[in-house]
């Protein structure tokens, strides 16, 4: 059971490529006042060639405090005293790499962009949901609940945003304020094949023990990742899955995505950790087995 919201204003964050375009343009099909957040001006322009006039794009850099002010700002002026009815955040960025060789920056990069970022986002437009009792619609990965190697980062910044989400929800129902989680699997979008190009490159640099030690593994992972790039779902499918959280009379708390990420999550729940870790891996095309030194001598 759904109700209509014609012309209610949703604000979409990460709205250039994959998911969240695909989310701005649906939901502007459905009739919705769209503010799609990109963090430069020709994409917004590309949308805006490619939708009604109900959508506006909206410049929303999740790191910087001034594009979510001012974007803040620009929703709450053009609504007025309707508020906004949905917000969906799926920006996000992928940090790869063994977690041995991992930058604290790039770590705290991908901790920004997918987790404080959100929460930044979050606090900005909450005076505007609570004016309509509107619905919040957190995008994480099944990564968050099925970690898999060489992707520490990513997965660590999706499971903390599925743990705030959940505080999220239990703190802002006195207020009417519904909070969903949408978890995809294997989608087709940019953001991997700018991932798998990244790590190839990384691999080639300095230290040179990233290749001695993880050169082979990461290598396999990456010829795996792109068989899944292949038969992923079209982003579309999660937009779809959004607009029936928005829409539904009792939302669900979450929304798994992709008959993958179900099998994940049913993995997570009843199978032991080292068969997980074992099935994952070899999955990916990662063969575990312990590493003999090259250098090791045997005290005899």
């Amino acid at each position: 059971m759904s109700f209509a919201k014609d012309k209610e204003a949703v604000v979409i964050t990460g709205t250039s490529t994959g998911i969240g375009r695909a989310c701005a343009l649906h939901l502007d099909e459905k009739g919705y006042r769209v503010f799609a957040g990109v963090r430069k001006e020709t994409d917004g322009d590309t949308l805006k060639r490619e939708s009604s006039d109900r959508l506006t794009p909206v410049i929303l850099d999740v790191t910087d405090d001034e594009t979510i002010n001012k974007a803040a700002e620009l929703v709450s002026e053009l609504t007025g005293d309707s508020g906004l009815f949905g917000l969906i955040n799926n920006a996000g960025i992928v940090v790869a790499g063994p977690l041995e060789f991992i930058s604290l920056e790039d770590f705290w990069r991908q901790l920004h962009v997918n987790l404080s970022g959100q929460l930044a986002v979050i606090q900005a437009f909450l005076p505007l949901l609570r004016k309509a009792k509107g619905r919040i619609i957190n995008i994480t990965s099944i990564g968050g609940r099925q970690p898999v190697p060489f992707m520490g980062p990513y997965c660590a910044s999706k499971a903390a945003f599925e743990a705030l989400t959940d505080s999220l929800r239990m703190e802002l129902f006195p207020f009417g304020i519904q909070v969903s989680i949408v978890t995809p699997g294997n989608i087709k979008t940019p953001i991997w094949d700018k991932t798998r190009k990244r790590s190839q490159e990384d691999i080639k640099k300095p230290p040179p023990n990233i290749h001695e030690f993880y050169g082979e593994a990461i290598n396999s992972m990456l010829k795996g990742a792109s068989k899944m790039e292949d038969s992923g779902l079209s982003p579309e499918v999660v937009a779809y899955v959004v607009a029936t959280a928005l829409e539904a009379i009792k939302p669900r708390t979450r929304y798994i995505v992709g008959m993958d990420a179900k099998i994940q999550v049913l993995m997570s729940r009843f199978l032991p950790d080292r068969l997980r870790d074992r099935i994952v891996s070899r999955f990916l095309g990662i063969e575990l087995k312990p590493v003999v030194s090259k250098h090791r001598s045997d005290n005899k």
